[in-house]
C-alpha cells in the first residue's frame, strides 16, 4: 500500500453561515476551508528503527505476575492482552457544564484550544476493557484525528463542524460517532442537555463489531515504538542538560485563557497534578468524578503549533504534521527546550532535545498541550515561549 503524506492545513477563502457540534446542521458552504494532501491509504509509516536497536526501558527486573510485559504507550507493566489490543481516543469536553467520568484512567491526554479559547481534550484509554461509564462524550475537531491516528485508535466522538466530513469520511479512518450509534446514552445527572453523552465498554465492543473494525493493531503499526522511555529503574532526571530549568509549577492560563489550568509537582508522589479554574472559578483539583482522584501526570510535552483561525465562529486549523517545531518537556520538576516533528499520518510525533537527541520519557502518564505559536506560558513564574 502507498505510505501516507504529510498532511498541511491550507486556508482558503469560504463562506460559511451555520455549522457545529453535535445535532447541529450546516446550511451552506461554498468552498471547504482545509485541503488535504494525502495519498489513498494505509499503511502506516514504519520506516523507522527497528524497535529491538532502540532502549525502550525494558529492564531485567522481573514483572508482577507471570504474562506482563511492559505498554508501549506508559512503559508500566499490562497484560499481553492489553498491549495488543488497540486503544481508544475519546473527545471530552472542559468546560464548567462538563461531566467527565473515567479521565483519570487515560494514559495519555491532549488539551488543544477550539473555537473561543475553550479548550477540548482527547483521553488516549489502552485498557478501556472493563468501563461502565466514559465522557461525556462531545464533537470533533479534525486535527485531533491525526492525533489519534499515531496511536491507531479508535477514535470515538459525538458528531461535529462539516470541516471533519474529509478526514472522518477516509476509508482507513475507524470512529465511533455518538450521532450514528444506538449504544451511546444521555446520564440525568448531568449539568446540561448537551454534556450528557456517555458510552461504555460494551457498547463500544458492540459498534465495533457492526463496524467491522479489528480489535488488533493494523498490520505494522505494532512494530513501531511510540514514546521512548528511560529504564524505570534508572528515570530521566534531566540532570544531564546544563540549562534544563527547575519547574514546579506550569501555568498554562496564558495560552488556555478559559481553562486556565495548571499542574504543580508533587515531590512525594513524583507526579505533576493538574488543577484549573475555569472562567474565574476558584482554584481546584481537576477531579475524575467517577473515583474522585485528580489527574496526574509523570511527563507533560508541549508542542508549539502553527494555527489558523478558519471562519468568523472562531472555528481553528492546527497543522498537524510538521518539522522544527519547538516545545517543552517536563518530567521530575525539571522542563527542557525540544523540538518535534510528526511526518505522517500514522507516524509518531518524536520530540528531540537540541542536540537532535530523541528524548526519554519516565515511565506513567503523559500530558500534552498544544499551544498555539507566539503564546507563552509560565514556569515557577517566568515566561516560557
Amino acid at each position: 500500500m502507498k505510505r501516507l503524506q504529510v498532511l498541511f492545513l491550507v486556508a482558503l477563502s469560504s463562506t460559511l453561515l451555520l455549522f457545529g457540534c453535535g445535532k447541529e446542521e450546516q446550511e451552506e458552504v461554498v468552498e471547504p476551508v482545509v485541503e488535504q494532501v494525502i495519498d489513498d491509504i494505509v499503511e502506516p509509516d514504519t520506516d523507522i528503527e527497528d524497535p529491538e536497536d532502540v532502549q525502550q526501558g525494558t529492564d531485567d527486573d522481573t514483572p508482577p505476575e507471570e504474562g506482563m510485559v511492559r505498554s508501549r504507550i506508559t512503559n508500566e507493566w499490562v497484560t499481553e492482552e492489553v498491549n495488543n489490543t488497540r486503544p481508544i481516543t475519546v473527545m471530552i469536553p472542559n468546560t464548567k457544564t462538563a461531566s467527565q467520568y473515567g479521565i483519570s484512567n487515560a494514559d495519555v491526554l491532549y488539551e488543544c484550544n477550539v473555537e473561543g479559547s475553550i479548550t477540548r481534550l482527547m483521553a488516549l484509554f489502552q485498557d478501556w476493557s472493563d468501563y461502565d461509564r466514559i465522557g461525556n462524550v462531545r464533537s470533533c475537531r479534525d486535527y485531533y484525528v491525526y492525533w489519534s491516528f499515531e496511536w491507531d485508535a479508535f477514535y470515538i466522538h459525538y458528531g461535529g463542524p462539516f470541516y471533519i466530513d474529509e478526514v472522518i469520511n477516509r476509508p482507513d479512518t475507524e470512529d465511533i460517532d455518538g450521532m450514528s450509534s444506538s449504544n451511546f446514552w444521555r446520564a440525568d445527572d448531568a449539568h446540561n442537555s448537551t454534556d450528557n453523552a456517555y458510552v461504555d465498554t460494551e457498547g463500544l465492543k458492540a459498534d465495533i463489531k457492526k463496524l467491522g473494525y479489528s480489535m488488533e493493531y493494523r498490520n505494522g503499526y505494532a512494530d513501531e515504538q511510540h514514546y521512548q522511555f528511560a529504564p524505570s529503574g534508572e528515570p530521566n532526571t534531566l540532570e544531564q542538560y546544563s540549562d534544563a530549568i527547575t519547574a514546579d509549577k506550569i501555568d498554562m492560563s496564558p495560552t488556555y485563557p478559559v481553562t486556565n489550568c495548571y499542574f504543580i509537582y508533587n515531590d512525594e508522589t513524583g507526579l505533576y497534578d493538574r488543577y484549573q479554574h475555569l472562567s474565574g472559578d476558584s482554584d481546584g483539583p481537576h477531579i475524575d468524578k467517577a473515583n474522585g482522584k485528580q489527574l496526574a501526570f509523570k511527563n507533560i510535552l508541549i508542542q508549539n503549533t502553527y494555527y489558523e483561525v478558519r471562519d468568523e465562529k472562531g472555528y481553528l486549523a492546527f497543522q498537524c504534521h510538521d518539522t522544527t517545531r519547538d516545545g517543552w518537556f517536563f518530567t521530575n520538576g525539571k522542563g527542557i527546550h525540544v523540538n518535534w516533528e510528526k511526518t505522517s499520518d500514522y507516524g509518531a510525533t518524536r520530540y528531540y532535545d537540541d542536540t537532535g537527541n530523541e528524548i526519554q520519557l519516565n515511565t506513567g502518564k503523559t500530558m500534552v498541550c498544544i499551544v498555539e505559536d507566539g503564546d507563552s506560558f509560565l514556569v515557577d513564574g517566568q515566561k516560557v515561549g
